[in-house]
């Protein structure tokens, strides 16, 4: 089989593997949508191991590795099942069943694992993608616990962004508790930024929409939002605060993980706002008094979902009909993954997914 795998230093080949053999509890994946994550950058930018550190997890050496493995990189896969290994459960899984993957593994026994939170895991976490195998490749081998299963009423390229930046944008909203009483802002019109503008809508709330880019902004009023604010035009906090009548709003998605728009997010919310950061990397400069406490802000991390959380997120997906393939603008097959991520490196345009 093909696999992409990352280099560093912006470069990539398109290697030849081994087809993957199940082992005990394992299935083998066909892959036929692999999403671009914008996490996928650090290690398509940086060194494997300065990539792992730079999101918090152990590098290679940490892990008694002298040297980074060639790793296929991907951690957005969907596709169907296309060989079952031993002692994995037949009532739950048949050959051709449509999936998703959770792309991660952790120990299985610890409380978060046992909660559907294995990136959480007490004894540390096998993130697929980056310290092992993920889904830039024609097949993929995982624990048959990892899968998801994929609605037929969604495509495989939007059951791939469910795998990652969709189903982070559902798991923030459910996570800030965002309903039909709130004006929510969203910041950061990139993919999970766009999929949150839909979600959001979808639960009733009034949506404001915040980015730099132009064309982004313009992109989040196709996608629903009901207001929109550029914010390298005009100060985001005043924006919205007029949008709301000087109230601010009532919650706040941040995605960007850059420090002005978390710190703009936060204060341009009302007294007891929320809001969940979800962009990795990166500070936050705020004055605590007048702009956390005195107006009672709740300030929560949203890292990405539960394995039941993607099962939810796939299933509101398939019942209300929410256009997940809407968010792509490009879609390349494996042997343009140069191409793809040169492309997608600029962060300019919205989802990309390489389609088998």
């Amino acid at each position: 089989m093909r696999g992409v795998v990352f280099r560093g230093n912006r470069e990539l080949e398109v290697l030849d593997f081994a087809d993957p053999v199940p082992g005990p509890g394992d299935v083998v994946i066909r892959i036929k949508a692999s999403g671009l994550c914008g996490s996928d950058l650090k290690f398509y930018r940086d060194p494997p191991d300065e990539a792992l550190k730079a999101l918090g997890f152990k590098d290679f050496s940490a892990r008694g590795i002298d040297e980074a493995p060639k790793i296929v990189a991907g951690h957005e896969p969907c596709g169907v099942i296309a060989e079952i290994g031993p002692n994995v459960d037949h009532r739950a899984w048949k050959v051709g069943d449509r999936v998703m993957v959770f792309h991660y593994k952790g120990c299985g026994f610890c409380d978060n694992c046992r909660t559907g939170w294995t990136q959480m895991c007490e004894h540390g976490a096998t993130i697929y993608g980056a310290t092992a195998h993920g889904g830039h490749a024609d097949y993929m081998v995982v624990p048959a616990e990892t899968l998801v299963a994929l609605p037929d009423e969604i495509s495989f390229s939007a059951g791939a962004a469910i795998a990652c930046g969709t189903g982070t944008a559902f798991g923030a909203l459910r996570r800030a508790d965002v309903t039909g009483r709130d004006t929510v802002a969203v910041f950061g019109m990139g993919p999970i930024g766009q999929s949150a503008v839909q979600f959001a809508k979808a639960f009733g709330a009034e949506v404001i929409a915040v980015d730099i880019a132009e064309d982004r902004v313009a992109r989040a009023s196709e996608l629903g939002a009901h207001h929109v604010v550029n914010s390298n035009s005009v100060d985001p906090v005043e924006a919205i605060r007029e949008i709301t009548g000087g109230r601010g709003a009532t919650a706040a998605i941040e995605t960007s993980g850059a420090p002005v728009a978390r710190t703009a997010a936060t204060r341009a919310l009302g007294t007891w706002g929320r809001i969940a950061l979800v962009g990795l990397g990166g500070n936050i400069d705020l004055n605590v008094s007048p702009d956390i406490v005195i107006k009672q802000i709740s300030i929560l991390g949203s890292y990405t979902f539960s394995n039941v959380g993607m099962g939810e997120c796939a299933r509101f997906v398939a019942k209300h009909g929410i256009d997940v393939d809407a968010i792509f603008t490009d879609r390349w097959k494996i042997d343009e993954a140069v191409e793809a991520y040169v492309e997608f490196d600029k962060q300019t345009r919205g989802k990309a997914v390489i389609e088998f």
